[in-house]
């Protein structure tokens, strides 16, 4: 059975910490893995796992910088991964899997936003390789030591989700690239590959959630023009902060870490979460919520399966 789209009543809310959510939650003997996290939001939710007792792994594109990140962190480990190279993320999963331990937490916190077209892999387009189809193949190389303990796999979407669904006659804008059409489309993914990936392993006790961060000034912004930003009301001329409502990265880290490790969701999963609550459907021109085309498990299922012939990897195709 799925989990309703409703908010459940937490306590907590948009001003909630990473701190705030793990207050008296001892993770001493998990292991989980943060990608991206020596930077941004990911490299805060790095430090509260490590700070509530978790063995975190880092893997990055670029791992000298994220060592220097993590340094002084007790607890955290780098590793290299570059999601849009499927033998880099293969190799990644082998090394863990070598390494005989047990996974606890996967939070797919890394990602691109609104870059200039760029091709990778077979001529991909970027975002939905890097934010979508790297992590897919990831979970599905790492199945083996996900199911015995019951994992979480966090799946970091965006309130972007809500620009497009999958555009299925043209999944790599290979006719006229619109950046934001694509960011829109690859956190959209993002939450269908949590919806399906629930669906799948809820039986071994593995759940999955999407999650909105909220609006946070990260270096995920790097494609982004100062005067954009501006126009956008994002910063002021300065390069201040200008909108009340934007999170800084320890309350932007809150709720990916309050869906990895509450025992608020326990038994729970399959759903788009945002300030540390289970999100409400959109609509009627309401803030926030996850837009129907995001959690339809039709459209997840044929998400699933297009990532399966895209990437050749399907932890559950024996199983089917």
């Amino acid at each position: 059975m799925t989990t309703p789209q409703h908010r459940i009543g937490t306590g907590l809310g948009a001003r909630s910490t990473a701190d705030d959510v793990l207050d008296g939650i001892d993770l001493s003997g998990s292991t989980a893995i943060v990608t991206g996290g020596y930077s941004g939001l990911g490299l805060e939710t790095t430090r509260a796992l490590a700070a509530a007792g978790a063995r975190v792994v880092v893997p990055a594109r670029r791992r000298a910088a994220a060592r220097e990140a993590v340094e002084g962190i007790d607890g955290v480990e780098t590793d290299d991964l570059d999601l849009s190279d499927l033998d880099s993320v293969r190799g990644f999963a082998e090394r863990f899997l070598d390494s005989g331990r047990q996974l606890d937490i996967v939070i797919g916190n890394a990602g691109i936003m609104a870059c200039p077209e760029t091709r990778v892999g077979p001529g991909w387009e970027a975002q939905f390789a890097t934010n979508h189809l790297g992590h897919y193949a990831l979970i599905n190389h790492l199945w083996p030591v996900l199911a015995p303990g019951g994992a979480r796999v966090v799946a970091v979407s965006s309130g972007a989700h809500g620009i497009t669904g999958i555009r299925w006659d043209d999944v790599h804008f290979e006719h006229g690239y619109d950046r934001w059409q694509a960011y829109g489309q690859a956190k959209t993914a993002n939450v269908l590959f949590a919806v399906q990936l629930d669906a799948l392993g809820r039986d071994a006790g593995v759940r999955a959630f999407a999650v909105h961060p909220g609006s946070i000034l990260t270096p995920l912004q790097r494609h982004l023009a100062k005067e954009e930003m501006v126009e956008a009301g994002w910063i002021d001329e300065q390069g201040h902060p200008a909108d009340p409502t934007f999170k800084t990265p320890e309350q932007g880290a809150a709720t990916q870490v309050w869906a990895a490790t509450s025992p608020q969701v326990a038994g729970m999963g399959g759903v788009y979460c945002e300030d540390c609550d289970i999100a409400e459907q959109a609509g009627d021109g309401s803030d926030g919520g996850v837009n129907a085309h995001a959690t339809d498990p039709g459209e997840a299922a044929r998400l699933w399966a297009l990532s399966a012939e895209l990437t050749g990897v399907d932890a559950f195709a024996a199983a089917e």
